[in-house]
C-alpha cells in the first residue's frame, strides 16, 4: 500500500511540475506528424490483465503493433520527433497518467505489449505476472532494447526477489542516469 501511495503522489507532483514541457511535447508531436499526439498501447499489467498504456507518438500512423526490435527498418517507421523523444524518454511522460490511476508503478518490471507471448508466459511462470509493471525497471537498467526475452526474465524474477524501497529508489536513481545519457536506447 505505501507503494501505491508513493507512486500515487508522486505522479501527481511530476505530472503537475512536468505540465509545460508535456504541453510542449505535445504540439511537437501534432505540429510534426499527422495522427494523434498520443499511442494507446495495449498492454499487459498486473496478473495479466491488459490495459491501455499512453505515450507520445513517435512512430508513423500505419506502423504494425509490434515490439520496435522486430520491425525491418524502425527507423522508417519514425516521426521526425520520434527519435529524439525516444532518446530521451520524454515518449514516456504521458504514462505518469498510468502510474496515478494504477495500472502501472514508478518501477517494475515493463509492460508487455499484449502480442508478447513468450514474454507473457515466462513472467507467467515465474510469478512476475503478480507486479504491478513499471515505468522502468531492473531489466531497463540492465540492457533496455538491447536484452534478449529470456534474459529480461531473469532480471525481472530478480526484481521478483530483492523487491525493497531502497531496491526502487536504486533502480530510479540509476534509469535517471540512464536518461541522461541515452544509454540502451536503440530505436
Amino acid at each position: 500500500m505505501m507503494k501505491r501511495f508513493c507512486d500515487f503522489l508522486l505522479s501527481l507532483i511530476l505530472g503537475l511540475f512536468g505540465l509545460p514541457v508535456i504541453i510542449f511535447v505535445g504540439i511537437c508531436v501534432k505540429l510534426t506528424s499527422e495522427g494523434p499526439i498520443f499511442h494507446w498501447s495495449k498492454r499487459v499489467g498486473i496478473n495479466n490483465k491488459i490495459f491501455l498504456m499512453p505515450k507520445f507518438r513517435t512512430m508513423k500512423i500505419n506502423t504494425p503493433q509490434v515490439a520496435t526490435h522486430l520491425l525491418n527498418n524502425p527507423d522508417q517507421f519514425l516521426t521526425s520527433v520520434g527519435k529524439l523523444l525516444r532518446m530521451t524518454s520524454l515518449d514516456e511522460l504521458p504514462q505518469l497518467y498510468s502510474i496515478l490511476i494504477g495500472d502501472m508503478s514508478f518501477v517494475g518490471p515493463r509492460p508487455a505489449l499484449f502480442n508478447q507471448e513468450d514474454l507473457i508466459q515466462l513472467r507467467t511462470k515465474l510469478g512476475i505476472h503478480k507486479i504491478r509493471p513499471g515505468l522502468t525497471g531492473w531489466a531497463q537498467i540492465n540492457g533496455r532494447d538491447e536484452l534478449p526475452i529470456p534474459v529480461k526474465v531473469q532480471f525481472d524474477e530478480e526484481y521478483l526477489k530483492k523487491q525493497s524501497l531502497m531496491f526502487d529508489i536504486r533502480i530510479f536513481v540509476m534509469t535517471v542516469k540512464k536518461v541522461l545519457w541515452s544509454e540502451g536506447v536503440n530505436h
